[in-house]
């Protein structure tokens, strides 16, 4: 079963997002010969969505906090 918040996210804004949450300062860079990149990746939540569960936490959060869980068990 999916489960997600029904927002496109593309992989440079999660890069950047990332970047931004470990404090990675480095440049990001972008296989310029492979324009068309991946194909969109929007995962169908409909399923979880029909039994009630919606998603509460914003990414930048989850992320967040899913790090900040890692440091602690690095």
């Amino acid at each position: 079963m999916n489960v997600g918040a029904g927002d496109d996210v593309t992989i440079r804004e999660l890069a950047e997002l990332v970047a931004r949450t470990v404090g990675y300062e480095g440049e990001i860079l972008n296989d310029t010969s492979k324009p068309d990149g991946t194909p969109r990746k929007l995962m169908d939540s409909s399923l979880i969505a029909s039994l009630g569960w919606k998603a509460t936490t914003p990414i930048e959060d989850g992320l967040r906090v899913a790090y900040q869980d890692f440091l602690t068990k690095a």
